[in-house]
């Protein structure tokens, strides 16, 4: 029995060292922070503003820097939206969303992206673009 005694203290080293070499080797996993993603910009609306009570129509956002995954908000909210180039979205406006007089923000975001690698890091932001007002008279 006096050996086991004396191999105990052993086989607790020997954990111990194989611990350590297990979180030195990658265990605690370090992700790199996503970086800030393309600021999209609007230059114009068109139209750039309708009359209050108008039919439906196709709201075109030109601009700039817009991912393939853009999308434009209206009042902060995204809209189905169609990329038809990285300087131009559109999106269809019900007519109930031009009812009544107002000035509504339209915005573009490019949503962020997921990070690749063993650790998911490396991704991208999500960026909104500064507002522009369309007016509904």
């Amino acid at each position: 029995m006096k050996t086991s005694q004396t191999l105990q203290p052993i086989k607790i080293t020997v954990l111990a060292v194989l611990l350590s070499l297990l979180l030195a080797c990658g265990y605690n996993a370090k992700t790199t922070p996503a970086m800030a993603g393309s600021m999209p910009t609007i230059a114009a609306l068109s139209p750039s503003s309708t009359a209050a009570g108008s039919p439906a129509f196709t709201l075109t956002v030109n601009g700039s820097n817009f991912g393939s995954k853009a999308v434009v908000n209206w009042n902060g909210a995204a809209q189905t939206t169609t990329m038809v180039s990285a300087n131009q979205l559109t999106m269809a406006v019900p007519a109930a969303a031009v009812a009544t007089s107002t000035t509504v923000s339209i915005t573009v975001t490019n949503p962020a992206t997921s990070g690749t690698g063993m650790y998911g890091g490396g991704g991208t932001l999500a960026e909104t673009s500064s507002p522009m007002s369309f007016a509904i008279n």
